[in-house]
């Protein structure tokens, strides 16, 4: 691959990393090494976006799907997957096709595919029951004896000098090269009679699918895509939009799995650590300020750093991820900081005999500096982070512009709403008292 951006090519034929345990002769896997983020002008999806079209050109008659290494490692998995499971396996490929086109529907979804395929070549054999019934043939009998012919039993073994050996039973390959071949195959009956196959039963070429996938017992396919200019949050919400009244008048169930599921989990797990965070620091200052007003003004602050956080996110054009997440928490401590500053200043002019709007007009203005020059510090400390273009870059931007973000517009309205809480809060507990 005579590319400037290429390091490496390590191609696999006969599996991919998602099917290593069956070897499939029609599937390969070229695995491409890129050089650092930094030594290329574009990312990694756009380089993929700019190889669609020249390799769809020269492999014709070839499905070709191009796809960034997971989060996880190297699987070959989409932005978005899913697995449909039904009560059988007509079910659940009527559904899978039906969903495939759904996906194809939605705008920015590119590279969409199935597990399974319907493109293998198979011999099928349809059996007339009445018929064979009344030749005196059981199903069992032919099943079993199509599967000694075709595929072999090696039940038997073979000894020798302590290793054990298959011994594997089937009809020679001259007797099984052709659909006649099968047509032609014998069955003893009951009475002791020779019956063809075509005598009770339709053998004809057909496709089938190339593998059967079961999950929870159930007959199962993956779904998958890829997603470009959109999340693939907002592309999964989409998705099941489309497709959730079918699926429940079919009994069909659909489960995200994969990265999404995984980074599902994690943004639950740190969903969790979020609310945990506000709790304990409600508490703590319940203990240092020794009343619950106090605290309940300085939580005031924490509502305009989420909302600061979600409004750069949406400008920069960055997606949730669990960085951002994690952004979220750190924002917590951060900005809950300056809104103490103000309550502790103003607390202390009250204590001093000052009234409460004298108080909070000299809170305002001697914390203001100190307030605005510890956000701006951590402000600049996180553009880096926030314009990085390095190796996993994309990941870490979201915790940068969560932090610019959430500090700018907390930091701003803190110095407004703060006060205008405190007065509020503080009048209502005298009023109370």
């Amino acid at each position: 691959m005579a590319k400037p951006e290429v390091v490496d090519v390590i191609t696999k034929i006969g599996f991919t990393s998602g099917n290593s345990e069956q070897s499939t002769p029609y599937l390969a896997e070229i695995a491409v090494k890129l050089v650092p983020p930094t030594e290329r002008s574009m990312n990694t999806e756009k380089y993929i976006t700019t190889l669609q079209k020249p390799l769809a050109e020269y492999l014709v008659n070839a499905k070709v799907r191009l796809y960034a290494a997971s989060l996880h490692g190297a699987g070959n998995s989409g932005d978005i997957e899913y697995i449909i499971t039904g009560n059988n396996a007509d079910s659940v490929s009527s559904f899978s096709n039906y969903a495939l086109k759904e996906m194809k529907n939605i705008q920015g979804t590119i590279q969409q595919q199935l597990s399974t395929g319907n493109g293998m070549p198979e011999v099928e054999v349809v059996v007339d029951r009445d018929k064979m019934s009344a030749l005196g043939l059981s199903l069992d009998n032919v099943g079993l004896t199509l599967q000694l012919a075709l595929q072999g039993n090696n039940s038997m073994k073979y000894v020798a000098d302590n290793y054990e050996y298959d011994i594997n039973l089937r009809a020679d390959k001259d007797y099984r090269k052709s659909i006649e071949d099968v047509s032609s195959l014998s069955f003893m009956n009951s009475q002791g009679n020779m019956i063809s196959l075509d005598q009770f039963a339709d053998v004809r070429l057909g496709t089938g699918p190339n593998k059967l996938e079961r999950y929870n017992r159930n007959p199962s396919v993956n779904i998958s895509a890829n997603v470009t200019g959109i999340s693939p949050g907002q592309a999964s919400q989409e998705f099941i939009t489309k497709v959730r009244e079918k699926a429940d008048k079919m009994g069909i169930s659909i489960e995200t799995v994969g990265d999404m599921k995984s980074m599902s989990d994690s943004m639950s797990v740190m969903g969790g650590a979020l609310a945990l965070s506000l709790v304990l620091m409600y508490l703590a200052m319940v203990l240092l300020y020794n009343n619950w007003v106090d605290p309940f003004v300085v939580m005031f602050s924490i509502p305009f750093s989420i909302l600061g956080a979600i409004l750069a996110l949406a400008l920069s054009g960055t997606s949730m991820n669990i960085y951002a997440m994690l952004g979220l928490v750190m924002l917590v401590g951060l900005v809950g900081k300056n809104a103490i500053l103000l309550v502790d200043f103003a607390n202390e002019r009250i204590l001093a005999g000052s009234e409460i709007n004298q108080a909070l007009l000299d809170s305002v203005k001697m914390r203001t500096r100190p307030i605005i020059m510890t956000a701006l510090s951590t402000i600049i400390g996180m553009v880096p982070v926030a314009i990085s273009s390095g190796s996993g870059a994309e990941l870490r931007n979201g915790l940068g512009w969560v932090i610019i973000g959430g500090m700018t517009l907390s930091t701003l309205l803190t110095l407004i709403v703060v006060p205008v809480m405190y007065k509020l809060l503080h009048r209502k507990k005298r009023i109370n008292a």
